[in-house]
């Protein structure tokens, strides 16, 4: 593993971001995305996810420099098209849009529709409780991005299907942040770069045997993700492809659709003002009493403590930022060989990785 500085990663990423056609300001908008996702744990959603959009920026599959365009705007109700641009800069600009609905009406339902990845959907949940609003978010996939065989299957059909949700707490938001798959793809690319394996009951085979090894996900025929909770997990992902998808006009996760060839996610979030049904003041007193009593549960094992959703995020913030966010060999390679590929010059912690392959 390579620790590296917060900002000397983001610079690498700016630089790749621009090279690949962004203006700085996208650049800059989706490299600190990436970088925050590291922050906070996500490394699924961070750094290594660089070189594939690049890989998709070449291929014409996500289109650099578009915006969300509204395509319905009847007052707290608004759908916004991604025109297939950087997930990072459309969710940003949909979280806008609802923040200035909430204001005016209280509350906001936002569709997005044909965005590219979204990244960290903790994200822009974390983004409105920080301006004070409640908010649930729920994501699909309608492109190829299809990894999850649903309960009592050996087939994929689903995506992975994040769904998440923010408040203004006492101590920073609290954001719930989860796939409805026992997984991410993210993860496992994570685990095969570090030549890990994972946990048992995660993934499957292509002929549908339980396997841990992340290599074998990958193999001609593919394995799958199982859903997390059994059939739990499943219907929440069926209806994360009926409101994110098929509600919002982006489509559920199917072969038929016209976008199927590139990936694609739709969202659909639901964000609420408190102080509109009641009084801010009640609502930050109550909420701040529910902290209080699950946190002082008495602790399963010595040295622990409860956590509440955001705990662990903000922990690992802290210390990330103090000491620096590790990358394995194998993402640092790859984010060499996107910079090679696009004439940006490899930074030390990449050149590093090169000569220890060597």
């Amino acid at each position: 593993m390579t620790t590296v500085a917060a900002e000397e990663l983001d610079g690498l990423l700016r630089c790749l971001f621009q090279a690949a056609g962004s203006e700085p300001a996208e650049a800059s908008c989706v490299a600190a995305h990436l970088v925050e996702a590291n922050l906070v744990g996500h490394d699924s959603h961070g750094a290594i996810r660089a070189p594939k959009y690049v890989a998709w920026v070449k291929a014409g599959e996500l289109l650099p420099n578009r915006h969300a365009t509204r395509v319905v705007d009847a007052g707290p109700l608004v759908v916004v098209d991604g025109g297939f641009g950087y997930g990072q800069v459309i969710g940003a600009e949909g979280m806008e849009i609802a923040t200035e609905s909430v204001r005016q009406h209280g509350l906001c339902l936002l569709g997005i529709r044909n965005s590219g990845h979204l990244g960290r959907i903790g994200a822009w949940a974390e983004a409105l409780a920080l301006s004070g609003i409640v908010s649930v978010h729920f994501v699909n996939t309608s492109g190829y991005g299809i990894l999850v065989a649903p309960h009592g299957s050996a087939e994929r059909r689903l995506s992975a299907n994040p769904i998440a949700a923010g408040a203004p707490g006492p101590n920073g938001p609290l954001v719930l942040d989860i796939a409805t798959s026992a997984t991410a793809e993210g993860k496992i690319q994570v685990a095969r770069n570090k030549g890990d394996t994972l946990p048992p009951g995660l993934i499957i085979d292509g002929a549908g045997n339980d396997i841990t090894d992340p290599a074998a996900f990958y193999r001609d025929p593919p394995g799958a993700i199982l859903p997390f909770g059994g059939h739990k997990g499943s219907g929440l992902s069926v209806f994360c492809e009926i409101l994110a998808g098929s509600l919002t006009g982006g489509n559920a996760s199917h072969p038929e659709n016209a976008t199927a060839w590139r990936l694609v996610n739709n969202m659909l979030t639901l964000a609420v003002d408190p102080a509109r049904l009641g009084t801010t003041e009640a609502f930050a007193a109550d909420v701040a009493r529910l902290v209080e009593w699950v946190g002082s549960a008495r602790p399963k094992q010595a040295g622990t403590r409860p956590l509440l959703p955001g705990d662990i995020e903000r922990e690992t913030r802290g210390a990330r930022s103090r000491d620096g966010i590790p990358l394995d060999r194998e993402t640092c390679l790859q984010l060499a060989e996107a910079a090679s590929s696009l004439g940006v010059s490899i930074p030390h912690f990449a050149q590093r990785a090169c000569r220890d392959a060597q």
